[in-house]
């Protein structure tokens, strides 16, 4: 039960920024009536819409229909436990961010029960008896974080969308103003070209093509990541996606650009047969990222380094040129802004693809580490925790 302690005698915790904007709804699912309604008395006197549910089928049933901004559940009820509630609620999309507040009165000195709740997803654990002081301060405390979580959400769309506007007038028409200016060369004077001229043309509009396309599955890869990490369940299942080709995957690639660059001799692999923590996809992409700056921004007869390996801990790919370098300014501007706009850096692809293994590090826990020095090449390490 709550303490007795009347709401005109508590004093209200003090709020820290940001403060919370709007009137805030919360659910309440507990079977105990005189508990659910002295808390929703509690919560209503501070300002709060608030629904109650008697048992955990009613508040499973309200929390999709409302989708209230937080949830208070106990943990001990007939028929449907809160465990089972905050389990189902955080496999629906619709509910799975939704702030969870789990209210015990069980007796739990090695604290097993709230462990479960943390693994579930709870947010907070309310241990009864819990005075209104304490009530308030948690509610709170949690509504103020998913203001936090929701603003920096929007922030990041917003930088997204502006990057996208940023991008969308240059790069892509660069390529795509090579391809038409010569495809309209070929259709309207084909007659008075010569075959040398054709193979011009044509390998001019070919790579063009090659860069528009390779231009529009980074796009498309770097929006995912924006998409798929706001997203607990999509993050949950990438997270199941392991490569157990790893080794086989990154020498494809590699091989591939030593090729492309016409630098074979160059490539030097020291590959681990290993699981990598990381979709096949993904990681192919990142070794295409990292090994095509590697070659695009060294000098020919240089090595180019590509190492694979793993302990009990973590997967780690490295990989390792002789080549033009970054400062430490270079390094730190690594962002979407840097590809996409070209105002801090001309080289294209350099801090692209930098960002993408970031991005693509950062949905697996792990982190990508660049170090460079300029004149003097780069080295960049990937690494992913291992489960």
């Amino acid at each position: 039960m709550l303490a007795a302690q009347s709401v005109y005698e508590t004093a209200a915790p003090a709020v820290t920024q940001p403060e919370l904007t709007g009137p805030k709804r919360i659910l309440v699912i507990d079977d105990d009536e005189s508990m659910r309604e002295l808390v929703g008395i509690a919560l209503r006197e501070r300002g709060f819409e608030v629904f109650e549910a008697a048992d955990g089928d009613v508040g499973l049933r309200t929390a999709i229909k409302e989708l209230p901004d937080l949830i208070l559940c106990d943990v001990k009820m007939d028929r449907v436990t809160g465990y089972q509630v905050l389990s189902d609620l955080r496999k629906q999309p619709v509910t799975a961010t939704i702030p969870f507040i789990l209210m015990t009165g069980l007796d739990d000195p090695r604290g097993t029960g709230m462990r479960q709740g943390m693994e579930l997803g709870a947010d907070d654990y309310l241990r009864k008896p819990f005075n209104f002081e304490s009530l308030y301060a948690t509610v709170e405390a949690r509504l103020r974080k998913a203001e936090l979580i929701r603003s920096e959400s929007e922030r990041r769309l917003a930088a997204l969308r502006d990057n996208i506007s940023l991008m969308l007038p240059h790069e892509l028409r660069t390529p795509l103003n090579g391809i038409l200016a010569y495809g309209d060369m070929l259709r309207t004077d084909a007659e008075n070209l010569q075959p040398s001229d054709v193979a011009e043309m044509g390998q001019v509009i070919a790579e063009s093509g090659h860069r528009l396309e390779r231009l529009i599955e980074n796009f498309l890869i770097y929006t995912q990541t924006e998409l798929i990490g706001s997203d607990p369940q999509r993050l949950a299942a990438l997270r199941g996606e392991p490569c157990a080709n790893a080794a086989a995957v990154v020498e494809e690639q590699a091989r591939k650009q030593a090729e492309k660059f016409g630098r074979p001799e160059d490539l030097d692999l020291e590959l681990q047969a290993i699981t990598m923590p990381m979709s096949g996809q993904y990681l192919s992409k990142v070794t295409d990222e990292l090994v095509q700056n590697a070659f695009k921004f060294s000098t020919p007869e240089t090595p180019v380094s590509v190492n694979l390996a793993a302990d009990d801990h973590q997967a780690q790919l490295t990989v390792s040129d002789m080549g033009h370098g970054m400062t430490a300014e270079d390094i730190s501007r690594i962002g979407a802004f840097m590809q996409f706009g070209r105002k801090n850096l001309e080289q294209q692809g350099l801090g692209l693809g930098l960002t993408i293994a970031r991005r693509l590090a950062g949905l697996y826990g792990g982190e990508v580490k660049v170090e460079s020095e300029e004149g003097q090449g780069t080295r960049v390490v990937v690494r992913l925790p291992v489960a």
